[in-house]
C-alpha cells in the first residue's frame, strides 16, 4: 500500500526504504474498542436492536471496514477513500483558511482549499508524482466532512426506520432498515475513531519534521506504534475500559452565530482538541513513557492512549444519539406507505 499522503520527501524516502504500510488511525483492535465504548455509553432509550449480540458484534466488526477498503489496489477507491481518514489541520492555516469558518460542504471546501493552496504554494512542499499514486497529496484531508456526511446518513436511516414502524412497513422492511442503521453506525465509528488519534489531525503524523527544537522523534514508525503496537504491548482492552465508558450526550443541532452546520462545527472542535494533544504525545515518547518494553516508566503513557480511546467512544456515542434524537419525519415515505395501505384496503 502507498504511504500516507502529505509525507515530506525525507519521510517518504524512509517509508519507501522500510516498506512501511499506509498509516491507519488505531489498528483494528483500537477501532473496535472505540465502537464498543460508544455502545456502552448509550442511554437506555436508544433502540434496543443495536445491543443484540449479533448487532453489537457487527458494529464492532465494522469499525475496521474503511481500513479494509484501503487494502484494495483500485485507484478510484483509493483516491476517494484515503483522504477521508485524516485532516492535517495545520495545512488549513497554510492555505489561509480558518477551521472555525471553513465550509461544511465538501466541494465548497475543496475549491477554497485549492485556491488557498495555489495562493500560498511557498508554504507547501512540491508534489512528487512518483509518490502520489492515489492522486491525493494536494489535499489536507476530508475527515470532518466524512463524519458529518455519515451523521446525516444515519439520521436519514433513523427517519425511514420510524416511517416503516409507524406507517405500516413490513417486518422485512423494518429489519432491513435496522440492518442499515447498524452498518452506518459501525462504519461511521471508524472515522470518529480516526479523529481521536492525534497523529491523524496533524502534519506531524509520521514523526516530527522541520524545526525541532525539542528534539522530538523523527521516526516514521512512531505512527504505527501508537496505532496498535503500544495498545497490544500495554494490554489495553475493551474489558479493561468498559467501566470507564463515558455516557453519550446530545450535541447541539442549532448552528451558533457564524456557523452553517452545528454538527460539522462540533466535529471540527473535536478534531482541534485532539490536535492539541500532538505535542504532549511526542513529549511522552521523548520521555520514554511509550516504550512499553518493561523498563521503568515505559508504560506510563498508557493513560494517555486510554484517554484518546475514551474520547473517541464518547464522541461517537454522542453523534449516534444526536442522529437518533433529531431524525425528522420521512414524510415522503410516510405518504407512500399510506397510499400503499389505502390501495391494499381497496383490494388493488
Amino acid at each position: 500500500m502507498n504511504p500516507r499522503p502529505h509525507l515530506r520527501p525525507l519521510a517518504l524516502t524512509i517509508l519507501a526504504v522500510l516498506g512501511l504500510p499506509a498509516a491507519r488511525a488505531w489498528d483494528y483492535p483500537g477501532h473496535r474498542i472505540i465502537n464498543q465504548l460508544a455502545l456502552a455509553g448509550l442511554p437506555a432509550d436508544f433502540p434496543a436492536f443495536v445491543h443484540t449480540p449479533t448487532a453489537a458484534e457487527r458494529i464492532a466488526f465494522l469499525a475496521g471496514e474503511p481500513d479494509r477498503w484501503r487494502n484494495s489496489p483500485d485507484l478510484p477507491l483509493q483516491h476517494e477513500n484515503n483522504p477521508n481518514h485524516y485532516l492535517d489541520l495545520e495545512q488549513l492555516g497554510w492555505a489561509g483558511l480558518d477551521p472555525a469558518t471553513v465550509s461544511p460542504l465538501r466541494y465548497e471546501f475543496a475549491l477554497a482549499f485549492a485556491a488557498g493552496r495555489s495562493a500560498h504554494l511557498d508554504k507547501f512542499p512540491p508534489i512528487d508524482p512518483a509518490k502520489d499514486a492515489d492522486h491525493t497529496r494536494e489535499w489536507a484531508g476530508f475527515l470532518p466532512w466524512e463524519i458529518t456526511e455519515d451523521y446525516d446518513r444515519l439520521k436519514s436511516a433513523f427517519s425511514y426506520l420510524r416511517a416503516y414502524v409507524q406507517g405500516g412497513g413490513t417486518q422485512t422492511e423494518i429489519a432491513n432498515a435496522e440492518s442499515n442503521i447498524v452498518y452506518l453506525m459501525g462504519v461511521m465509528g471508524h472515522y470518529v475513531g480516526d479523529g481521536s488519534q492525534p497523529l491523524h489531525v496533524t502534519v506531524y503524523h509520521h514523526g516530527w519534521w522541520g524545526d525541532n527544537p525539542r528534539g522530538f522523534t523523527t521516526d516514521p514508525k512512531f505512527h504505527a506504534w501508537i496505532d496498535g503496537g503500544f495498545i497490544a504491548r500495554a494490554g489495553i482492552t475493551f474489558a479493561g475500559l468498559k467501566a470507564r465508558a463515558r455516557p453519550a450526550g446530545v450535541l447541539p443541532t442549532a448552528p451558533a452565530a457564524g456557523e452553517r452546520d452545528a454538527m460539522f462545527s462540533d466535529v471540527m472542535r473535536y478534531l482541534q482538541a485532539q490536535n492539541e494533544r500532538v505535542v504532549p504525545l511526542y513529549e511522552l515518547e521523548k520521555e520514554g513513557k511509550l516504550k512499553a518494553d518493561g523498563s521503568p516508566g515505559s508504560f506510563d503513557g498508557k493513560g494517555f492512549i486510554e484517554e484518546q480511546l475514551l474520547r473517541g467512544g464518547e464522541m461517537l456515542g454522542s453523534i449516534w444519539l444526536t442522529a437518533y434524537r433529531n431524525a425528522p419525519p420521512d414524510q415522503y415515505l410516510l405518504d407512500q406507505l399510506a397510499r400503499r395501505s389505502a390501495a391494499a384496503k381497496a383490494g388493488h
